[in-house]
């Protein structure tokens, strides 16, 4: 009997390092992604952070302009504030003058007994048109030249005070009428009114030749009719004191004053 003679066939062995080649292929891959992933991750982040800072620097060149802006507009507020306490002081100068006079106006006329009205913060000397003419006239009465002779030393003597020559703009005569008759009649008899006070006190009053030539240049006269009446406490026009003749003086830059004062007060 013959024995079949051959080698004997052995399971096959596993291969390891085909396995271990494709793991580490794997992995590298994986790697390989990873890194990929990481590198456009940081370049993203890269062109976010460039760009965040380019902001950044945008808003801190906005905030360098800004604030150069505020420096430039303080330094403004600075001058405007000086410019408007240089005023202020203007104005409580002018203020000032204005409260000797009147101070000085009213010592004055109760020195020499003279019984006449005042406005306390304006200056205005109200005559009664009835010390000064007769009814529906515009001549002086005797009487009322008499008086002006008694109070045109004593007002022009104060005005023309070397502390307060330089500070007078303009002596102001004015006429007013009641409301009875027409406007038109009125303002014809209040213009006529403060005329002939004006004409009395530059030709025929007592006072001095250089007195007379100074006011020459400053005195006007004006009729108003009816148009500032005066009131009653009921409401009502009151006919006696609205027939009037006013004697005011003005200083110099008296409108702007006023202009400036409604600017400091924040007046529209």
């Amino acid at each position: 009997m013959r024995v079949k003679r051959g080698r004997q066939k052995m399971g096959s062995e596993p291969n390891y390092w085909q396995s271990y080649s494709d793991m580490m292929a794997a992995l590298m891959m994986v790697f390989i992604l990873i890194m990929a992933v990481a590198m456009v991750s940081l370049t993203v982040y890269k062109k976010e952070l460039d760009e965040s800072k380019l902001e950044l620097e945008k808003k801190n060149e906005e905030l360098i302009k800004r604030q150069d802006l505020l420096e430039s507009q303080n330094d403004e507020l600075l001058k405007l504030k000086e410019a408007l306490e240089d005023k202020q002081s203007q104005i409580d100068r002018i203020i000032g003058v204005k409260q000797e006079i009147i101070q000085a106006l009213k010592e004055e006329f109760d020195k020499e007994d003279i019984d006449i009205a005042i406005d306390s913060e304006t200056g205005a000397i109200i005559f009664d048109s009835s010390i000064l003419y007769d009814t529906n006239k515009s001549e002086l009465k005797p009487e009322g030249e008499s008086y002006l002779d008694r109070f045109l030393p004593v007002y022009i003597g104060v005005l023309f005070r070397e502390e307060f020559r330089e500070d007078i703009a303009e002596i102001i005569i004015e006429g007013h009428a009641d409301t009875r008759d027409t406007y038109m009649y009125n303002l014809g008899l209040s213009q006529q009114r403060a005329f002939s006070v004006a004409e009395y006190i530059l030709a025929e009053s007592n006072l001095g030749d250089d007195q007379k030539q100074q006011l020459r240049s400053i005195i006007t006269a004006n009729g108003r009719s009816y148009s500032h009446p005066v009131y009653k406490e009921d409401g009502t026009i009151d006919l006696d004191k609205s027939r009037r003749v006013e004697v005011k003086f003005r200083l110099k830059d008296d409108e702007m004053i006023r202009e400036l004062q409604k600017l400091l007060e924040g007046e529209d």
